[in-house]
């Protein structure tokens, strides 16, 4: 099935569950939120305020970035009102600061704060390791120096990680939980709740509306977070499994939102020595014997879901290009030939494959992924894992010489920009499982082109040389995703869910 981004807008849930929102919005009030997906390190109480480390969702709730992510994908100012290439290779970006901007403790926002913010970021977040250096100009922009050139650098200074945070060294920086975001921090219980205020000197006048958000961590307890909202404990659910929507708009007291093309699932196929993935066969059979369809239909439900391609890019990206498809009982005949001449003509056992709840449906969808691909003659077990600790779990540390090897594991991604999603199959990322050779050399390589193009017609053809390559690599698997939607009472007004979960904004909700 394939989703584009006109079927996106297009997806429409029933008449009960829309609210027109035409009343003017009041001041005041608090909500109650849990959110049963998450996207985080383990914090510590130290920690637990810094934007890598507290629940998902919450980045944009006490912190801002440079730029935001609106719902229909395209960049809008936050912390920054313009930014533009200062180089004809676009390796050199220059952006320019909003004036007036002042943190939670009152002390204005510098371009200083921004150059330790990102510090931190080149060194930690995966999109920002090309920084290779940030200058505050004595007009007050902010300089950024790439590795290479980047079209589509922008989307960078949006990522939920890139939060400008006032200057500190990189040890203790963001420590403090202040932002300049739309709320900040009264109290957190790292990795279970955090409780919010309005910032009387956000720098959005007039916003935000509510006096005080209360966000609770439910990852894999959907059940208990949908008790907790018709018990009136909670004000909203977010990120509930697709297959509840239905049951959930029957009730005339909720209202569900979709935020459209969502996340899907990367599952690591490692290729450190003696992996049966270093075999092209091996992981072309996997990439075969998985039903897709069925994952759509038996997981998330009819118009929910969406065939993935193997690639980090969304069906309802334009750039997308789907898998050549092939019939069910032709695709597992040639999976079986592809495993026979790998040596396996009686199946293989490719072991344990790690998983954990970070969202609802996760542990069905990987059901009907392991009952299919066994259909082609790839046996495979599965172990869920706690979301504590997870992150270091299925990365390991990666080197090769120690036996240190990262896991056959899944992770879950959302839609991005094919800058961002494309660049995560590189040779040295995990999420590529390591992909070596001249087939990942080839791949770079055109991605280095792409980014350095500025016509937006020949960067698409060139991603979709690089989709082709990896329908043919498959360095790792990522069969299938969903729509996002959330569950809210009818007394929350002025939310709009969104297609990056993280990139949810609460400056415009407020409650009747």
């Amino acid at each position: 099935m394939r989703i584009t981004r006109r079927g996106l807008a297009a997806l429409s849930l029933a008449p009960a569950a829309a609210v027109a929102q035409t009343a003017t919005p009041r001041r005041g009030g608090a909500i109650t939120v849990a959110q049963c997906s998450a996207n985080r390190l383990v914090a510590s109480a130290q920690t637990a305020r810094h934007p890598y480390f507290t629940v998902d969702l919450t980045t944009r709730i006490p912190y801002n970035a440079l730029i935001w992510v609106d719902r229909q994908m395209r960049l809008q100012p936050e912390l920054a009102t313009a930014w533009a290439p200062a180089s004809a290779d676009q390796s050199v970006w220059d952006v320019t600061l909003r004036p007036g901007v002042r943190f939670h403790d009152g002390t204005p926002l510098r371009p200083e704060d921004v150059v330790a913010s990102f510090e931190l970021h080149r060194r930690r977040n995966f999109a920002s390791g090309q920084i290779q250096k940030i200058e505050a100009m004595p007009d007050g922009r902010v300089r950024f120096t790439l590795d290479a050139g980047n079209s589509e650098f922008p989307y960078v200074l949006a990522e939920y990680q890139n939060m400008i945070m006032p200057a500190a060294p990189l040890e203790t920086i963001g420590n403090s939980g202040i932002g300049t975001g739309p709320f900040r921090f009264v109290s957190t219980d790292p990795n279970r709740i955090a409780i919010y205020e309005r910032n009387p000197g956000y720098w959005r006048e007039g916003f935000p509306h509510l006096d005080r958000i209360e966000l609770h961590n439910r990852e894999g307890q959907q059940e208990t977070a949908l008790a907790g909202l018709r018990a009136g404990q909670f004000d909203m659910v977010m990120t509930i499994d697709p297959r509840s929507v239905r049951a959930l708009q029957r009730d005339a007291d909720l209202v569900v939102d979709s935020g459209g093309g969502g996340h899907h699932y990367v599952v690591q196929l490692p290729k450190h020595p003696g992996s049966p993935f270093e075999d092209k066969r091996v992981r072309q059979a996997l990439a075969l014997g998985v039903d897709r369809e069925a994952i759509v239909r038996l997981v998330y439900g009819e118009g929910n879901g969406w065939v993935g391609n193997d690639s980090h890019l969304v069906a309802a990206d334009p750039n997308f290009l789907p898998r050549p498809a092939m019939p069910r009982a032709q695709a597992i005949a040639r999976a079986r030939a592809l495993l026979a001449e790998a040596g396996y003509p009686n199946g293989i056992n490719l072991g344990t494959l790690y998983w954990s709840p970070q969202s609802p449906e996760v542990g069905r969808y990987f059901q009907v992924l392991q009952e299919t691909a066994r259909e082609a003659g790839l046996t495979l077990a599965l172990e869920q894992r706690p979301a504590d600790g997870y992150v270091q779990f299925r990365t390991g540390d990666n080197d090769f010489s120690k036996g240190s090897f990262h896991r056959f594991a899944m992770t879950a991604v959302g839609p991005r920009n094919p800058g961002i999603s494309l660049f995560r199959m590189r040779g040295a990322f995990v999420e590529s499982g390591h992909w070596r050779g001249p087939q990942q050399d080839a791949y770079m390589a055109l991605y280095a082109e792409a980014m350095r193009e500025g016509d937006a017609a020949l960067r698409r053809e060139m991603f979709h040389r690089m989709q082709r390559l990896l329908h043919e690599e498959v360095p790792a698997l990522l069969p299938a995703g969903t729509m996002t939607f959330s569950v809210r009472r009818r007394h929350v007004q002025g939310f709009e869910f969104h297609p990056q979960i993280w990139s949810v904004r609460f400056d415009e909700v407020w409650r009747t």
